[in-house]
């Protein structure tokens, strides 16, 4: 799991990096939910992530957005950590440009910029969005949204309200050509603090249908 600095918009950005194990090994970059609220690469769910992406083969990064840990710059209202995270990804791209596949995970505030990335890069065929802040943020730009994923929720999330997560479900679903898998974990808060076996059981679960070579959803 070796620390890297790499460059983004603003100066270096710190992450965590492990390389595929072949040469067209597929990529996954891991989000981490909101800096204000002390949200780093080193957050239990990110790490959860980023391990499972790794034990599956992917050349996997997980990173501070800028003015985190020894990442440069300061908080920019989501707009700069959006720059951030194209930068993450195309330095891993560097590293594996024969990647078959490309992924991005996020939780919360990660959740949120994942899924604004991954309109910006046709490469991007999954996502796993934890949380995402429906109540908070707009999520009007996915539209349509361009490729399949999975979105979970605890249902006892006291910072993202399970109806506004349902009603993105909802809206995701009446496009076509997309498939939007919703799960929801019984009693989990909104950082799964008891049930991070239940969470990491759905994100590994949906992993297994989508990786499976005979999986309709590509």
């Amino acid at each position: 799991m070796p620390e890297v600095i790499f460059p983004g918009p603003e100066g270096r950005l710190e992450g965590r990096f492990s390389p595929g194990p072949r040469p067209r090994a597929p990529v996954a970059l891991i989000l981490h939910p909101h800096p204000q609220g002390g949200g780093t690469m080193n957050n239990a769910i990110v790490q959860a992530l980023y391990k499972t992406f790794m034990r599956r083969g992917f050349a996997t990064l997980r990173f501070n957005f800028r003015g985190v840990g020894k990442s440069q710059g300061i908080f920019d209202n989501g707009i700069g950590e959006l720059s951030d995270a194209a930068s993450a990804l195309d330095w891993v791209q560097q590293i594996h440009p024969e990647a078959e596949t490309t992924w991005i995970a996020g939780f919360s505030f990660g959740a949120w910029i994942g899924m604004q990335l991954l309109m910006r890069r046709p490469e991007v065929r999954g996502f796993i969005s934890i949380a995402p802040p429906a109540n908070m943020y707009d999520f009007s730009f996915l539209a349509p949204c361009p490729s399949s994923g999975i979105i979970i929720q605890g249902e006892g999330d006291e910072v993202v309200t399970p109806l506004a997560t349902q009603k993105l479900v909802d809206k995701l679903r009446t496009q076509r050509h997309i498939t939007i898998h919703h799960d929801t974990i019984p009693h989990a808060n909104h950082f799964f603090v008891n049930e991070m076996t239940e969470l990491m059981a759905s994100v590994d679960n949906y992993l297994d249908m989508r990786l499976d070579p005979n999986c309709p959803i590509k």
